[in-house]
């Protein structure tokens, strides 16, 4: 599923943009999930992240798009910005923020069809399944093949990474629905592991690397049958 965010602060433009999403979804049978924000420093001050795409109003009352695209590419340098805007000389600016790409006002759908069409080619590029994890140091986009599992501590996760121990604020809940059709399972209460670098079994742990880490004695069968089905899928 891609995950969009339109930041307009003009409900009919955002409603516009909305449906015109769902008319392309269904159009090339792909899933989009959309976030509206009403202005540029709803969604620059805090940034979630997460985000593969953000249509963004350059002309707002708050906080215009192009200070909300500077903020946000301090901390996610991989999301994808589209600019709506209806001054052609913005689309120099965008550059700067690294912008794939603009769409003057007022929107027709034929020019939204391949302004997307443009943005989802990108998009395809990236191999696999990631996720976003928020750092100290910002936004971190890591395919799913870097993560070696995850465990809980207090109310943060730790992600055990090719780059590192990544620690991040969320619940192995969120990350287990997250992850769980990308080839991870629940090991036990604590920990999710990635059952692409599960090596072996062994007293009642899984191997990962060096480590074992145990599996729970009530998820044990299904472990087992977790690697199976996984190992006959690739």
């Amino acid at each position: 599923m891609i995950s969009l965010a339109i930041v307009e602060d003009e409900d009919s433009y955002a409603e516009q943009l909305t449906d015109m999403v769902n008319r392309y979804q269904k159009e090339r049978n792909t899933r989009i999930k959309v976030t509206r924000y009403t202005d540029g420093d709803e969604i620059a001050e805090n940034y979630p992240g997460g985000f593969d795409m953000i249509l963004m109003d350059i002309q707002m009352r708050f906080m215009d798009g192009m200070t909300a695209a500077e903020k946000i590419r301090k901390v996610d340098r991989d999301v994808l910005i589209m600019f709506i805007t209806n001054r052609t000389d913005y689309a120099i600016r965008g550059y700067q923020v690294d912008a794939i790409d603009y769409v003057l006002k007022p929107v027709t759908y034929p020019a939204f069809e391949q302004k997307m069409d443009k943005a989802m080619e990108r998009l395809q590029r990236h191999e696999g399944f990631s996720v976003t994890i928020a750092t100290p140091d910002g936004m971190m986009r890591l395919d799913i093949s870097e993560i070696y599992y995850i465990e809980s501590e207090g109310h943060n996760l730790l992600y055990h990474t090719k780059r590192g121990v990544l620690k991040m604020r969320e619940r192995i809940q969120d990350a287990e629905e997250k992850l769980q059709d990308h080839g991870f399972f629940r090991a036990n209460k604590g920990c999710l592991v990635n059952l692409e670098h599960v090596s072996g079994e062994r007293d009642g742990c899984c191997l990962i690397g060096d480590e074992m880490l145990p599996v729970s004695r009530a998820r044990r069968n299904e472990f087992m049958q977790a690697m199976t089905d996984f190992v006959s899928r690739m």
